[in-house]
């Protein structure tokens, strides 16, 4: 009989983001998913009740939504997540993202499960350097069996704050592409001939609109690159709180036209977008003296494994999805004119990008797949 687990997550669809999009991912892939392998155990989000019902309805597994908006490692979660353990039968847990829900670890335990893995993403990093947060992230280290990191960078920041015998039981577990959904292949017409965008070349950003993510550096960049490249478009896909700024922003530029805030946008949409560009560029940077950093990015990812050039910014674990001057670039997340010097190289020489594109996606196919990620969780799981 194979095991069951328990995942635990405030990160799960239809919300979208990286997270989401990992807990999703590693879910669906679990031995036995289709028939009971896997339970969800995840919080609501006020206003989408509906769009969760759907979703979850279409899950072969099941999705055991929380009355609240977001887990905390509260008494009652801790005893909800128990009573679920036992009534699915799962000996393993895993926790979306380590801080704060890996301090369940402990109940769980009591409560049968055999092995847990709690995954860490960019989030952790700001826990591992505030004093009393850090506390918390070396108890969480204590109670799990391993808890997984992206690359170097998150590593060593999280580490620090766990205790040797801790991290030493750290293991690497980073996000990866579906590579027959995210194409060199995609139809980019639709969203095209939807926003106005012509013949001429795009550039495509996607993300949360947020200050870190540096889409201003990119609006600001675009001055000069339309003073290259006059038919050159920048199209904006996600949402969030920078976004007025960023339309003013815009305005002030003197680039409102050229650059196209296309809003919100489902997974599942995407592949379409990366199809109507020639460049993806998001050059996140880092803020607040190092409490925010890129953990990783995974539409970095998506848009090399659809065959195009990509420039990230030099922020945490950003970098690790590229290789410098043969699938992108590295920018400083500050400095627009650096980084428009590298887009207008790019869109000047439709040859010179289409290779680093078929490098980058070659490098996916390698090293950047879920079902690779999907292994490597399974391997953490069985290891004793």
């Amino acid at each position: 009989m194979q095991p069951r687990t328990l995942l635990i997550t405030n990160d799960f669809p239809p919300r979208r983001g990286g997270i989401e999009t990992f807990c999703y991912e590693m879910a669906r892939r679990m031995p036995g998913a289709d028939g009971g392998g896997v339970v969800v155990y995840t919080s609501r989000t006020e206003g989408q009740e509906e769009a969760e019902r759907r979703f979850d309805g279409q899950q072969p597994f099941p999705v055991v939504r929380d009355t609240s908006r977001m887990l905390l490692p509260t008494r009652r979660v801790a005893r909800r997540a128990a009573e679920l353990l036992d009534q699915h039968g799962c000996e393993r847990v895993l926790v979306g993202a380590a801080a704060p829900l890996g301090l369940l670890a402990g109940g769980l335990r009591d409560a049968g499960a055999r092995r847990i893995i709690a995954m860490s993403h960019g989030h952790e990093v700001w826990w591992a350097r505030v004093p009393g947060a850090s506390s918390v992230l070396r108890r969480i280290g204590e109670k799990v069996d391993v808890m997984t990191y992206l690359g170097d960078f998150t590593r060593d920041e999280i580490g620090r704050a766990l205790r040797p015998v801790d991290r030493e039981r750290m293991a690497r577990l980073a996000p990866g592409v579906d590579p027959k959904a995210f194409t060199a292949k995609g139809d980019g017409t639709p969203v095209r001939e939807r926003y106005g965008l012509g013949e001429g070349p795009v550039i495509l950003c996607a993300c949360r609109l947020v200050p870190r993510k540096g889409v201003d550096t990119l609006i600001r960049a675009m001055t000069w690159v339309r003073q290259a490249i006059p038919n050159a478009r920048l199209v904006v896909v996600g949402s969030g709180p920078d976004e007025k700024r960023l339309r003013r922003l815009a305005s002030w530029a003197g680039v409102g036209e050229e650059v196209v805030f296309a809003g919100s946008h489902g997974h599942d949409e995407m592949p379409s977008f990366y199809a109507a560009a020639n460049v993806f560029a998001m050059p996140c940077r880092t803020r607040k003296a190092g409490l925010e950093a890129e953990g990783l990015g995974i539409v970095f990812l998506e848009a090399a494994a659809s065959g195009l050039p990509v420039l990230v910014g030099s922020s945490g674990g950003a970098p690790d999805t590229v290789r410098h001057g043969e699938t992108g670039f590295v920018v400083d997340g500050r400095e627009p004119r650096p980084l428009a010097t590298k887009l207008v190289r790019l869109l000047s020489d439709p040859d010179y990008a289409k290779a680093m594109g078929q490098r980058g996606r070659e490098r996916v196919l390698k090293e950047w797949t879920w079902d690779m990620s999907a292994e490597r969780l399974e391997e953490l799981f069985r290891a004793a």
